[in-house]
C-alpha cells in the first residue's frame, strides 16, 4: 500500500509500526496523541510546520524497501 497525504496518521502507524522513526525524525513527536487517530498527514503536518510531500516520500521508500 502506498502512503498518501490524505491518510490518517494512525492508519499509517497501523499498517506499519516501523513508521513510527520516520515521523519523529520529520518532528511529528505527537504519535500517541489523540488527534493522530484523526487527524491527516497533511494536516498534521501544517499543524507543525513539516513538509508532507517529504514526509510521505520518505514513508513510501521505508515500505517500497520492506
Amino acid at each position: 500500500m502506498k502512503v498518501t497525504k490524505d491518510m490518517i496518521i494512525s492508519e499509517v502507524l497501523r499498517m506499519d509500526r516501523g513508521t513510527a522513526p520516520i515521523f519523529m525524525k520529520h518532528g511529528m513527536h505527537c504519535l500517541g496523541c489523540p488527534a493522530s487517530s484523526g487527524e491527516s498527514i497533511e494536516d498534521a503536518s501544517a499543524v507543525h510546520g513539516i513538509d508532507a510531500d517529504k514526509l510521505v516520500e520518505d514513508l513510501n521508500k521505508y515500505l517500497e524497501g520492506k
